[in-house]
């Protein structure tokens, strides 16, 4: 009889878990942002299937966020115009500002978020790290060294810019390793794919936990 009451209660148990995840809001958001030097929309669902409809004018950036969409099972779509007659800069870094927007609201209070991620993705001789706490406060710390200044028409400076961005509009500290990596190609994907996956791990609900993964009580 002890052992029935105990199964019912953790099936019980089950089904209200299951209840209040049925009854949770999407997490989702709808971000615009125009200046004198870009126009950009996004939207993100963050408990998605890995689709991403991306169009920045930036062939590499589009590549890289359509990845990133897909390792880390985010839908996303974006769509960017900018002064690209003058270079990338300002609509890769802009990019990264709505992106770590659209991620800050659609995550909300951020209760329940498991909120620390950790990832390590190869790409033949390239393997990278990345880690995040989506704690509320801003920091990077960005090591790929990448010797070559462009990956076809794109220059790699722009990685670490499009990184800073993303990491302060998110309110997330953010640590990028290269362990190692001779291809720039590569080491940028990798850098992405492994941001990706500890992204999905950080934004994933908690079904332990009730409230902030903070003794502060907030992440705010």
């Amino acid at each position: 009889m002890e052992s029935r009451n105990r199964t019912h209660s953790r099936t019980v148990a089950a089904a209200s878990s299951a209840q209040k995840t049925a009854a949770a809001p999407p997490r989702v958001a709808q971000i615009e942002r125009r200046t004198r030097e870009t126009s950009i929309e996004a939207a993100l669902r963050l408990d998605g299937s890995g689709h991403g409809e991306i169009a920045t004018g930036v062939p590499f950036l589009d590549h890289m966020l359509e990845s990133f969409a897909r390792h880390g099972f985010f839908d996303l779509r974006v769509n960017a115009t900018g002064d690209l007659h003058i270079d990338d800069h300002h609509t890769v870094e802009d990019v990264g500002i709505v992106l770590g927007r659209a991620f800050r609201e659609a995550l909300g209070d951020r209760s329940g978020i498991r909120r620390f991620g950790h990832a390590v993705a190869p790409l033949d001789e390239a393997l990278c790290a990345a880690t995040v706490d989506i704690s509320g406060r801003s920091y990077l710390a960005y090591g790929l060294e990448i010797r070559e200044e462009r990956i076809g028409n794109f220059q790699t400076v722009l990685v670490g810019d499009f990184m800073k961005a993303f990491a302060d509009e998110t309110g997330m500290n953010l640590h990028l390793v290269m362990h190692s990596g001779r291809n720039p190609h590569h080491i940028v994907e990798a850098a992405f794919k492994a941001l990706a996956r500890a992204m999905d791990q950080a934004t994933a609900i908690e079904p332990r936990l009730s409230g902030a993964l903070s003794t502060k009580g907030t992440l705010s």
